[in-house]
């Protein structure tokens, strides 16, 4: 299974592609989709879209896994991440991936051990998990990664539920 982690952003949005096969996994690439904040919104989701599309093309991907939406103090904020992730979802829809969606702190208590980990942890055990050489920079593609590590520990799990379920 070949997943593509994405954590949503407007101005700087981190990609990475994680492959394997039950909690046996390996980085494949990583990046992010940079945007001009003077840049017209509409044209912001535009290149994102593009971009993260010829990633898609590119990797081939089985999965789309992305950040939840997260409670944001600016309202502004909150909105424009709810545009980004709409965007990346459309594409995933249109692009016939599987769609998983994961709560920032999931992600963080399934890849550190604790929900509350700063961007350093996160980044520090993603290097280790993926047995890289340096952490991955920036921390937007490192908790990209951080994402689809995340979908292969739970993956696993449900579809033991759902074939348990199933036998029963």
């Amino acid at each position: 299974m070949r997943i593509l982690g994405v954590d949503p952003g407007s101005i700087t949005l981190g990609w990475g592609i994680v492959e394997g096969i039950g909690l046996r996994y390996q980085g494949v690439a990583f990046g992010t989709v940079k945007s001009a904040p003077k840049q017209p919104f509409s044209e912001r989701l535009l290149k994102i879209y593009d971009d993260l599309s010829a990633v898609i093309e590119r990797f081939e991907p089985d999965v789309l896994s992305v950040e939840e939406a997260f409670y944001a103090q600016n309202v502004k904020v909150a909105l424009k991440l709810g545009q980004v992730r709409g965007a990346v979802l459309l594409l995933g829809e249109k692009s016939g991936l599987t769609i998983a969606e994961y709560s920032p702190r999931l992600i963080k208590k399934t890849v550190v051990g604790y929900g509350n980990a700063d961007k350093e942890q996160v980044q520090e055990m993603v290097r280790i998990l993926l047995k890289l050489k340096k952490k991955p920079q920036p921390h937007d593609a490192a908790d990209a990664l951080a994402i689809a590590i995340c979908h292969f520990h739970h993956s696993g799990i449900s579809d033991k539920i759902s074939n348990a379920a199933q036998r029963s």
